[in-house]
């Protein structure tokens, strides 16, 4: 297919429009992936999580920069809220990203998360696969930064990265229900402001009290310090050591036999993820476009029927179950 020659060429213009098709679920986008699929499994995958005004852009920023320094090519996904009143969203953080604008070995997208859950967008999936095949050593994804339940990203990335910053209070009890378990590296940025000493020492506490079982093939998730992005010189000494910790995991995985197991893990998600598009979406769409939808909402309101004799009997029309 020329769509796809022209990704594996690394055309910008078709790999946005092939996203952005994506993202409208668009039947011919899926079909291209098809075919875009078998030349995937090269990039390292690299998530950036944290809670909102951590900062994720601007380290984002300087881990591309530092990337490029050492020749590597870095693709970029953005994901931003999308309102659940208009719909819309900002897609601002490539605002942050300017002075890459003009770099080759860069590509930057913005993609909204359509009100879906755990802080990514739904087509992240295919999109790191598109960016993967247009040939990016580094793929990176940064995560909405919804709170503590934005563990999505495990799902889609090889190194995740948690982003904390000083002065929120109890740090970690505020995150620790969540994100903090997925982590193989823990950032402390903006590390010039005072607390951040005590973020560290609370979180070194929270790590010697994990079993060590919990350590995927020993890797003790490091704590990096990352300083002030307006002070030049202390801010990129902290950015080179943070690459540094990104690509010692990356060779921990392929040396401990680990980056296959992520895979797999991947792999579970993306078939649930299809089936969902495939088989489910379809069917609410005909339900809601039929006004059936409707109809056993009001059903279930007047008490005249319960949720699950509903959906049986849904599965009996359209699945023969």
């Amino acid at each position: 297919m020329e769509t796809v020659q022209k990704v594996k060429d690394g055309d910008v213009r078709t790999a946005s429009r092939l996203i952005r098709r994506l993202e409208d679920g668009a039947s011919e986008a899926r079909t291209t992936m098809k075919h875009i699929f078998p030349m995937t499994g090269n990039a390292h995958v690299v998530g950036i999580t944290g809670p909102p005004g951590a900062g994720k852009s601007t380290l984002v920023d300087g881990i591309v920069g530092n990337f490029r320094e050492k020749g590597k090519t870095v693709g970029v996904l953005a994901v931003d809220p999308t309102s659940p009143f208009t719909g819309g969203a900002i897609l601002g953080d490539r605002v942050r990203m300017q002075r890459h604008a003009e770099d080759e070995g860069v590509f930057v997208r913005s993609l909204a998360t359509r009100c879906a859950l755990g802080g990514l967008a739904k087509a992240v999936g295919d999109a790191i696969h598109v960016l993967d095949v247009m040939g990016k050593d580094i793929v990176i994804v940064e995560t909405v930064g919804t709170g503590q339940q934005e563990v999505d990203i495990i799902n889609h990335s090889h190194t995740v990265l948690v982003v904390l910053i000083p002065g929120m209070g109890d740090e970690i009890q505020a995150i620790k229900a969540g994100i903090m378990e997925i982590a193989d590296i823990f950032v402390i940025n903006k590390a010039d402001r005072d607390g951040s000493s005590k973020l560290q020492r609370e979180l070194m506490s929270l790590l010697d009290m994990a079993p060590p079982s919990s350590f995927a093939g020993g890797w003790r998730p490091p704590i990096i310090r990352v300083e002030n992005a307006f002070a030049p010189d202390p801010f990129d000494k902290s950015i080179a050591e943070l690459t540094e910790k990104i690509e010692e995991h990356y060779q921990h995985l392929i040396n401990k036999g680990i980056l296959a197991s992520r895979d797999r893990r991947k792999a579970h998600v993306e078939i649930n993820e299809a089936i969902r598009t495939i088989i489910y979406e379809p069917i609410v769409k005909e339900l809601i476009d039929s006004g059936e939808m409707e109809a056993m909402v009001e059903e279930l309101l007047a008490k005249n029927n319960d949720p699950y004799s509903l959906a049986e009997k849904v599965a009996q029309r359209f699945l023969k179950t």
